[in-house]
C-alpha cells in the first residue's frame, strides 16, 4: 500500500518536472505586450515633458491598460456605491503611474501602477465612501477593528474583548470604542426609505421618528431643580414655598417670619443663586 503511494508521488513530482521542462520557452503574448510598453515608456522617459510624441505616446499607454485599471476598480467596488466612480478613480491613479514611472526602477510598469491604482481607489473608498465624516485616523482604525474582530474571534472561539483588541490594534481602549461607534456612520438611511410591506401603504422612516418633545427639557431641569431644593435649609424651603407656591408678597413673607421686606428680598436672591449655580453645575 505505502509502495504503491510513494510510486504515485514520485510519478506525479516527475511528471510536474517534465512539464516544467518542457514548457514552451517562446514569450505569450502578453509577455511580449509588457516588453512593448517598457520600450515605449523607455522612449517617453527621453523626451521633454511638453513633447508632442511623448503625449502622444503616454495616450497609448494610458488607453492600452484601462482594462486593466477597469479590472481594479471592478475587485474593489461595494455595495451602495457607483462603480463608475470606481472606474474614474482607477483611471486617474493609471494617469499617474504612466506620468511618474521611471523605466530605471528595475521593475515592471504592471508591477508599480498596480499599487497605485489601488491606493487611489482605497483613498476614494476612505475619504468620500462615509456617510458621516469621521476623522481618518478612526476611519483606518475601523477598518482594522473589523479585520482584527474576524482574526480574533477565529484564535479564540469568541468575541474578543476591548481590552484584547487594543493590544492587538496597538490603541487605547478608548479609540476602540470610539472606532466601533465611528463604523455605525459609514452608512446611513434615508429619511424617505419606506418601512413596512409597500402592498400595505410602507410609511417614510422620517414619519416613523418621533420629533423633540419640548416637555423633555422641564421634566429634566425639574429633577434637578428637586434635587437642589431637597440640599436647602428647613427656612430657605419655606421661603421658596410661600414666595413661589402660596404666591404671598415679600412683606407678607417678611411678617411671617418676623423679618423685614429688605431681609426677604436678599433671601430670596441668595437663596436662588445657589440653585442657579447648581444648574450651571450640571
Amino acid at each position: 500500500m505505502n509502495t504503491t503511494v510513494n510510486e504515485r508521488a514520485v510519478g506525479t513530482a516527475l511528471s510536474a518536472a517534465d512539464r516544467a521542462t518542457t514548457r514552451d520557452p517562446r514569450p505569450t503574448a502578453r509577455d511580449e505586450q509588457r516588453a512593448a510598453t517598457m520600450k515605449v515608456l523607455r522612449y517617453m522617459s527621453t523626451l521633454a515633458p511638453d513633447d508632442p510624441e511623448r503625449i502622444r505616446l503616454r495616450d497609448e499607454v494610458v488607453e492600452d491598460h484601462m482594462p486593466y485599471a477597469r479590472h481594479l476598480a471592478h475587485r474593489y467596488a461595494r455595495s451602495g456605491v457607483s462603480e463608475d466612480d470606481f472606474r474614474q478613480v482607477a483611471y486617474l491613479g493609471l494617469v499617474k503611474a504612466v506620468d511618474n514611472f521611471d523605466p530605471g526602477y528595475g521593475t515592471g510598469f504592471l508591477g508599480y501602477a498596480t499599487p497605485m491604482i489601488v491606493g487611489e481607489i482605497k483613498r476614494y473608498f476612505r475619504d468620500t465612501t462615509w456617510s458621516v465624516h469621521v476623522p481618518r485616523r478612526m476611519q483606518e482604525l475601523s477598518g482594522a477593528l473589523r479585520k482584527g474582530v474576524e482574526a480574533m474571534t477565529a484564535e479564540l472561539g469568541r468575541e474578543p474583548t476591548v481590552r484584547e483588541l487594543a493590544e492587538r490594534l496597538e490603541a487605547t481602549e478608548e479609540e476602540i470604542v470610539q472606532a466601533i461607534e465611528a463604523s455605525e456612520a459609514y452608512t446611513t438611511a434615508s429619511l424617505d426609505h419606506p418601512v413596512g410591506d409597500e402592498s400595505d401603504g410602507a410609511a417614510p422612516l422620517g414619519d416613523l421618528l418621533g420629533d423633540r418633545d419640548p416637555a423633555f427639557d422641564l421634566m429634566i431641569d425639574r429633577e434637578v431643580l428637586k434635587s437642589l431644593v431637597a440640599k436647602l435649609g428647613e427656612r430657605d424651603k419655606r421661603i421658596l414655598l410661600m414666595r413661589y407656591f402660596r404666591g404671598m408678597t415679600q412683606s407678607e413673607i417678611g411678617e411671617e417670619l418676623g423679618v423685614s421686606q429688605m431681609q426677604v428680598s436678599r433671601l430670596l436672591t441668595r437663596i436662588l443663586g445657589e440653585l442657579r449655580t447648581g444648574f450651571d453645575g450640571n
